[in-house]
């Protein structure tokens, strides 16, 4: 199963993604080894193919979220962007908590009633919050 052999990994940007876009017919029948290794090479396969929106290839690749942790996964997409792929700690980040401040961000946008994606962004028609907030009694 290669990254460009999905139709959602091929379209071109602006675009946003979920794992519902992918399809895992293809590792449903491997064994949890082999499903790991061809995971590992799909998800490497799919950040290098961000190379074709980029207007230049950059120097230094910086991970953060879980899979910085994936050394393997890390070298693998070294190989094919031609750059070093370096974890967030390397620079003073948290990989961990960038993503959650991310969310963060996005959450308080959308209790707000502010738009978390836009049409450059991910192809929406107009400017989107993030959905609906229910009163929670405590």
């Amino acid at each position: 199963m290669l990254a460009s052999k999905q139709p959602s990994v091929a379209l071109p940007a602006p675009k946003s993604l979920d794992r519902n876009a992918f399809d895992a017919a293809p590792i449903a029948r491997l064994s949890a080894e082999d499903g790991a290794a061809t995971l590992t090479a799909f998800s490497a396969a799919a950040v290098a193919q961000a190379l074709d929106h980029f207007p230049q290839r950059p120097e230094l690749w910086i991970a953060s979220g879980g899979g910085r942790r994936n050394a393997t996964m890390l070298d693998m997409i070294a190989q094919r962007v031609g750059a070093p792929v370096l974890p967030a700690e390397d620079f003073g980040f948290d990989g961990d908590g960038v993503e959650a401040e991310a969310w963060a961000y996005l959450a308080v946008r959308s209790r707000l009633g502010l738009p978390i994606t836009f049409p450059g962004t991910t192809g929406v028609k107009t400017p989107l919050t993030g959905g609906l907030f229910a009163d929670v009694a405590s």
